[in-house]
């Protein structure tokens, strides 16, 4: 670890060097290399260190910015470089002692304060690099939201998404080059689109309008998903993600995903949740690819492939899930390859599958729950009930 950091972050705004503190100033000031890209380059006054712009795709510059160490370097990032910015991209490649980072005003922050909005119940996401869809979750009648966007023609794009979705009637602040000279904000409902001068860098500001709104709670009804039938339905997906009780920063395995609402529940949970569905059938697999992307959970990661030879290579999960297909090879398999601590949850429909599971409940515990759910049904002229067949759920802490 260094002993003093090389590498001195700055985020700066589009105020330039008027916005920056004393300390970004003094580093710039003592810096023998400034990277950072052309725009924030051109907004630094005349300075005796060497400018290297940085590349697109912003990974490219990376390595270049990792060969100036032992040279005292700035880097330059947008506003706050910790929040939606590029610090932690940076800090990821770098040990805690080689950087320090000299914040500046957050888009966010500016536009919270232009518009009155207070950020502690405002949604603030980051889709510069990230598809629209990934305000699914978040879009809920009055909600407010601010989103750092790419450029004019995602907000465009966002504006037509809203207004397929049902949410035209939403309130769109356009948001553009915010604390500098070129500062605009323009308002639009989605559902008349924007203008086709919009400058960069750009955020929106939505006040949500419209609807279908997605439940928070878990087990979305079935239509949310375009599936074959094979599906863990409604009252069961509810019942098996208690079971399998996702926290921030976990990851599932959900082998046989079928129609991957198991996994994308799992994901709409928290922000920080990991999944990975291993799905043998290639056409479900790109039914489990579209469900996610349509419902913000693309982060999904899908493995087109059959269980337990898909699994090999895969993150360690702390939860798994089998919904179909178990059988006493692929639990011996999960036995010998899963951490002690790791979360199993298992639903039988057939009764080889049950006695699977109550043979395995008896050598390793855990919790074996029998459903029988029924559902109102017309019966002749009348009414009865509809049963479904039995699910026998086991779950285990191995």
């Amino acid at each position: 670890m260094a002993d003093t950091p090389w590498l001195t972050i700055v985020g700066i705004g589009e105020d330039g060097p008027d916005g920056l503190a004393p300390e970004a100033h003094r580093a710039l000031g003592a810096a023998e290399v400034i990277v950072g890209p052309p725009r924030h380059l051109g907004l630094l006054p005349a300075l005796n260190a060497e400018h290297i712009e940085w590349p697109v795709p912003y990974a490219d510059g990376v390595p270049i910015l990792l060969a100036q160490r032992g040279r005292k370097t700035v880097a330059l990032a947008s506003g706050d470089p910790f929040f939606f910015g590029a610090g932690a991209i940076l800090a990821q490649h770098l040990d805690r002692g080689e950087w320090s980072c000299v914040p500046a005003r957050s888009f966010f922050s500016l536009a919270a304060s232009r518009l009155g909005w207070p950020l502690q119940s405002t949604a603030c996401r980051g889709l510069h690099a990230a598809p629209v869809a990934r305000l699914r979750p978040d879009l809920a009648q009055d909600a407010r939201i601010i989103a750092t966007m790419r450029d004019g023609a995602t907000v465009a794009d966002l504006a037509l998404w809203l207004t397929a979705e049902g949410f035209g009637a939403t309130q769109v602040h356009i948001l553009e080059a915010l604390g500098g000279p070129r500062e605009r904000i323009r308002t639009v409902r989605a559902v008349t689109g924007v203008p086709n001068d919009v400058i960069h860098p750009v955020a929106v500001a939505l006040e949500v309008a419209g609807g279908p709104t997605m439940p928070r709670t878990s087990g979305l009804a079935d239509t949310w998903f375009d599936h074959d039938g094979q599906i863990t339905k409604r009252p069961v997906r509810a019942l098996t993600l208690s079971a399998l009780a996702p926290l921030p920063g976990e990851h599932l395995w959900d082998i046989g995903a079928g129609s991957g609402s198991i996994s994308i529940e799992w994901l709409l949970s928290t922000p920080t949740a990991r999944a990975t569905a291993v799905e043998p059938r290639e056409d479900r697999a790109e039914r489990i690819r579209a469900n996610a992307a349509r419902l913000g959970a693309d982060r999904l990661h899908i493995v087109v492939g059959a269980a337990p030879a898909a699994l090999d290579g895969l993150d360690p999960p702390q939860a798994v899930f089998v919904g179909g297909g178990l059988d006493a090879s692929l639990l011996a398999d999960l036995e010998a390859r899963l951490p002690t601590g790791t979360r199993l949850v298992a639903n039988a429909v057939t009764v080889e599958s049950e006695a699977l599971l109550l043979e395995a409940s008896s050598r390793l515990g855990g919790d074996v729950v029998r459903f029988a759910l029924s559902h109102l049904a017309p019966l002749g002229s009348k009414r009865g009930w509809d049963s479904a067949r039995p699910i026998v759920q086991w779950s285990v802490t191995l």
